[in-house]
């Protein structure tokens, strides 16, 4: 017997509560899975934008940054170009625009982590449900038969031991990758309002260029 058949037959006997354990146990993968590819560091905060606003000392710049902004549709482009296309307004309704825009982009960065937190509660809940589902087999098989016969006690014990190991092994392991994402994104969101502090400390040093060629900057769409 290899393992994979050692598995299905450990896991047969778990009852009627491996059903929605292995179904929480493929959704806390899936979005496990997902969450490493959409919270890498280069996908949310771009490096080249970075880099642009930071080293902005002219006009040009601003265009260069608003083209890169419409070629790369990450959450700190979405940002960025929000502020650009929104230079002419008063700085504190900027500033109100861009935390509104930010908590959208919060949600867009935490998708799915709310999920993950319900299988990291559930999971070992589900598996003690599998414990007390498997202790009262066996109380009725004691009460008809007695303690004396262990391969009858054997099928109820085998259900409430391995759904409680189940529901641990799939808890645990989302926990902890609940916790990881929640503080990967928190600190990426950080990064980027650090980022839009600077980007707009570098437009105020522009505000002394002459009227015209700002507002040519503010609607340009080039």
């Amino acid at each position: 017997m290899n393992v994979l058949q050692q598995t299905y037959v450990f896991l047969s006997k778990g009852g009627i509560m491996m059903i929605p354990l292995l179904l929480s146990s493929i959704l806390a993968l899936a979005i496990i899975l997902e969450r490493a590819f959409q919270l890498r560091r280069k996908k949310v905060v771009d490096p080249t934008l970075l880099r642009m606003i930071e080293t902005i000392q002219e006009e040009e710049d601003i265009r260069a940054l608003r083209r890169l902004c419409q070629e790369t549709r990450t959450p700190f482009s979405r940002l960025i170009q929000t502020a650009l296309e929104n230079l002419d307004l008063p700085r504190e309704e900027l500033k109100e625009l861009l935390e509104d825009e930010g908590r959208q982009e919060v949600r867009e960065l935490e998708r799915g982590l709310g999920a993950l937190e319900t299988v990291a509660s559930a999971a070992p809940l589900m598996g003690l449900l599998g414990t007390v589902i498997g202790m009262i087999k066996v109380f009725n098989v004691i009460s008809k038969i007695g303690v004396g016969q262990a391969s009858a006690l054997s099928g109820g014990i085998s259900e409430a031991l391995i759904t409680t190991v189940v529901g641990l092994s799939i808890g645990i392991p989302a926990l902890i990758a609940y916790n990881y994402y929640t503080h990967k994104a928190e600190n990426l969101i950080l990064d980027m309002e650090k980022s839009i502090v600077t980007f707009l400390q570098k437009l105020r040093k522009l505000e002394t260029s002459p009227a015209a060629t700002r507002q040519e900057i503010i609607r340009s769409d080039s």
